[in-house]
């Protein structure tokens, strides 16, 4: 489980592709990392399978590579980073699974004042679970959903934000990892012979 308040960013060190995936190691200045560890990599829920001291990798199944942007990382790109909640931790963003339900595209950036307003693209398979003022998470982070339309939708991000994560470094046209707020995905399931 994890909260979309993005921990740090790391760079991607290393790529191999092989059979049945991807291994990535990437560069990050994280204590306490350890073997079987879930960490999310923008928003990907994932397993540290070797560490040292100032970097990690993980291993990208066939499933991974088909359903999120991790299958077109490279050696440099920059990541957003997430160690699992722990039992006693702070919960301050919303329930993020680290599951992608889809990838969108940067539509458009507009710096308003202090802050900036970011458009994604909305793809019709996960638009019935995005509500407005509702809770998305893109690349991992935790965000507010501003402003709906049927194919894409707006979020507000201020300055921690957009310093801290990798949204300060996307252009137009670039991808992204959604995941839908999950009680949405559960109501519907539940609902789903009373209509």
């Amino acid at each position: 489980m994890f909260t979309g308040i993005v921990e740090t960013t790391g760079e991607v060190r290393d790529v191999i592709d092989e059979d049945g995936g991807r291994r990535v190691r990437i560069g990050a200045d994280l204590d306490d990392l350890a073997h079987g560890q879930s960490i999310a990599i923008d928003g990907t829920c994932l397993t540290v399978e070797d560490h040292d001291s100032g970097s990690f990798e993980l291993f990208c199944s066939t499933e991974t590579i088909e359903r999120t942007t991790l299958a077109t990382i490279g050696v440099g790109d920059v990541v957003n980073i997430e160690r699992a909640l722990p039992a006693d931790g702070r919960f301050d963003g919303h329930f993020v699974q680290g599951h992608v339900d889809a990838t969108a595209e940067l539509r458009g950036v507009e710096r308003i004042d202090d802050d900036w307003e970011f458009a994604f693209s909305l793809p019709e398979s996960v638009a019935r679970y995005v509500v407005e003022k509702g809770s998305i998470t893109v690349d991992g982070i935790s965000l507010t959903v501003a402003d709906l339309r049927p194919d894409s939708f707006t979020v507000a991000v201020i300055p921690a934000t957009y310093d801290l994560t990798t949204l300060s470094e996307k252009a137009p046209g670039d991808p992204v990892n959604l995941e839908v707020d999950v009680i949405a995905k559960y109501v519907e399931r539940l609902t789903e012979g009373y209509r």
